[in-house]
Formats: structure tokens, sequence, C-alpha cells
């Protein structure tokens, strides 16, 4: 990054050989001299004189030594500062995310990726909504995104594992041993809706089933409708990692036809994002392919 001919400027002017200058900074001597005389014409002045004992620096060459001294310092703080944010030692990530990964990864990713990163600073925000998540990350309130697959916007995005949507019922419901719940079932057993007001996984279930949903109940909160689900008020679906850990007892059951959901991670640009949010994506998906038989497992 620093420019080599100030470099060799600075160096020639402390040495007061070219030849000298070459060895300590692993030029030839031509090399030297041909960079000196590239500077010179850039300058539009002379900043040597040259003689058979070496070479000292012209008038225009010592008024022109500080400043190009400065100049040079400049470029090597700028190359250090540099340097420090490849190796990820500042910065700020915005992270978009949905429930169940704030719960179930964040946490263990974050710890993990703050110790070698300990000066990374973190913003998050859950969604309900992903439209409303993808909107955000495209206009740049947030760095990236946990987002299921497929997304409207033109992100790049980073596929990071999939996982199977559960329908849950309450453990004494007449289905609760069954392994599928049928269509029928879909149709006309009491459904707990989770609110959403856009297209969902949980829509593309009862389509690819061929039937709708009897909403019986329509709730904003993942945790009170386990709760009601666990209560014998109807049954609800819930990816896996919702179901992680929960302190209700419920019965799970894949649906007829089955449905698994993809989760990756969202930018607008790889090419644009900052060195902290490349790090923080690479360590994502090697957590994740680490973890997964864990996180997979249910």
């Amino acid at each position: 990054m620093p420019s080599q001919k100030y470099e060799a400027f600075v160096t020639a002017a402390e040495t007061g050989s070219f030849k000298s200058t070459a060895e300590k900074l692993g030029y030839t001597q031509a090399g030297i001299s041909y960079m000196m005389n590239a500077l010179e014409e850039e300058m539009g002045t002379a900043l040597f004189i040259r003689d058979h004992s070496g070479v000292r620096l012209t008038a225009d060459g010592e008024n022109l030594l500080p400043w190009i001294q400065d100049v040079r310092a400049s470029e090597q703080a700028l190359q250090t500062r540099l340097d420090e944010i490849r190796d990820v030692e500042s910065g700020n990530v915005r992270v978009a995310t949905f429930n169940s990964i704030a719960i179930h990864w964040l946490p263990s990713i974050i710890s993990e990726f703050l110790e070698t990163h300990p000066k990374i600073e973190f913003e998050f925000n859950c969604f309900e909504n992903q439209d409303l998540m993808e909107e955000d990350i495209w206009n740049g309130k947030f760095d990236c995104g946990f987002v299921t697959l497929p997304v409207k916007s033109k992100f790049y995005t980073m596929p990071l594992t999939t996982e199977p949507i559960y329908v849950v019922v309450a453990p004494d419901h007449p289905l609760a041993n069954r392994k599928t719940f049928t269509r029928k079932a879909l149709e006309t057993e009491p459904y707990i809706k989770i609110y959403n007001d856009s297209y969902t996984e949980y829509d593309i279930i009862f389509e690819r089933n061929g039937v709708k949903p009897n909403t019986r109940f329509v709730v904003d909160n993942d945790f009170a409708a386990i709760g009601m689900v666990s209560k014998g008020l109807g049954f609800s679906l819930f990816p896996r990692l919702i179901l992680e850990e929960t302190s209700f007892e419920v019965a799970t059951l894949e649906p007829e036809t089955p449905m698994r959901r993809k989760i990756a991670l969202a930018v607008r640009s790889i090419d644009k994002a900052s060195i902290a949010t490349k790090a923080f994506l690479r360590f994502v998906r090697e957590w994740v392919r680490t973890n997964e038989s864990e996180a997979c497992a249910f």
C-alpha cells in the first residue's frame, strides 16, 4: 500500500546512496534509480544531485523531504489500520434474525466468535415477517440476516441447513402417536395460527397437502401457541428449532406431505460487505457445519 517511490526517496536521503537504498529495500540499484527518475518527473523538479560519491538532495529535495516523510508516515499508518481491520480487530455487525435462531443459535455463535474477535460489536433485531427483514437488509439497516429460502430480493445467500416443520399436538391428542398428521386432520382439526401478514412456509404446507386450515385461534407469539397446543386447544406448526428444549409437553408429527425449510444467511452484496461481516458469515457457516448433527437432533 505505501508508495515504493516515497519509501525509496526517504531512504536514499538518509543513506546518501542508491546502492545502499537498493540493498536495504530489496531492489536493484537500477530499480531505485528508475523510481527516483520517475518521482522527479512526477514532481517536475530534480530531487537529487548524483556524483561518484553517491547522491545528495537538491534544494527542492530538501524542501520536499518533510512533506514526503509525512505522506509516507500517513500511508504506513493507513496500511497498519487496514491490516488491523483485515484481522477483524474491530468493527460492527448488524444482524437481522428470527426468534428460533436468536434463541438457539446466536448465544453460542456470538460467544465463540468473540473468543477470537473480542472487539467486534453486534446489533441484533428479531423479525416475525421476513418481507420486512429483507427490506431492511436491502436498505442497509442490517449488514446480514438469517432468512428462509427462497428470498424475494436479489441477495447473495449462504445456505446453512434445512430443518423439518412439524405438526404439534397435545400429548393426549388422538393422533399423537401417529407418524404423520393426515390431510384430513390438517383440514378439520382446529388450527392455532401464528400471526404473520406475509406468505410463509406454513401456508405452503396446507397448499401442498391440498387443504384449507380450520383456523380457530390466531396468536402472535410462538410460545403462547405451544402453550395453547399443550392444553388441547388445537394443533399448530413449528420448525424444529422452536421446539428444542420447550417446557411444554407436546407431541410432534410430520404432515402427510412433509415440509422442510432452508435456512441461509443473506447479504445484499458479498463484495461490498465489511470485513467484519465477512468474518461473521464464514464463522457461522463453519459453526453450523460443525454443530449441525447436534443442532438438527430432535
